[in-house]
């Protein structure tokens, strides 16, 4: 499945490019993400957990991050095993980080997200997408408040918070149902 998502953070490239090379500070934005070990060169290992409705899985994996500073790019590539539920992930992310006419960032990601398992039923419905929206919202508002705090003691005390499984779910599924709606009584008028 492919995700692409377009968003801009209030900050000079330079200091949003900072924090992207941080990547346990820039992981503590992620919701549910979690650190376990720094491998070096450019691997970590960690684990990801995810509440998909009444679901629940904690993919433990490892993951490589590459960045050409130049060209303002980077690369991760990382795979996971829910090991109580079976399901498998695997993902290839594309970032770019461009400079905005009034002085923000743009930032580019292109994901190629693979599931297997029972974590890949939510796929098909289109929710795994739209939670991924959500969550993005919540990335953008930590690395936000993390380039304005005003020490970095103070900017390491803040994280994403807990991902909200049923909520989160039915916000989602609510969503593609009004999106499904418009699409099929959209065009039509009513007899009045």
């Amino acid at each position: 499945m492919k995700i692409t998502e377009v968003i801009e953070v209030r900050r000079p490239v330079d200091q949003v490019w900072a924090l992207f090379q941080d990547v346990p500070d820039l992981a503590n934005c992620l919701p549910g993400a979690e650190l376990t070990e720094d491998k070096g060169d450019g691997k970590f290992a960690g684990a990801v957990s995810v509440k998909l409705g009444p679901m629940t899985a904690k993919f433990e994996g490892e993951a490589t991050v590459t960045a050409d500073e130049t060209a303002r790019t980077g690369k991760v590539s990382g795979k996971g095993v829910d090991k109580r539920g079976g399901s498998q992930g695997q993902i290839k992310v594309d970032y770019s980080l461009e400079s905005m006419d009034d002085g923000g960032t743009r930032v580019t990601v292109d994901a190629d997200v693979v599931m297997a398992g029972a974590a890949a039923q939510f796929g098909r419905t289109g929710l795994i997408q739209e939670m991924s929206k959500r969550l993005i919202v919540e990335f953008v508002e930590c690395v936000e408040g993390k380039l304005a705090a005003a020490t970095v003691e103070e900017a390491s005390e803040i994280s994403a918070g807990e991902v909200k499984g049923m909520s989160l779910f039915f916000a989602s599924l609510w969503s593609t149902i009004v999106k499904l709606a418009k699409r099929l009584f959209g065009g039509r008028k009513t007899d009045e």
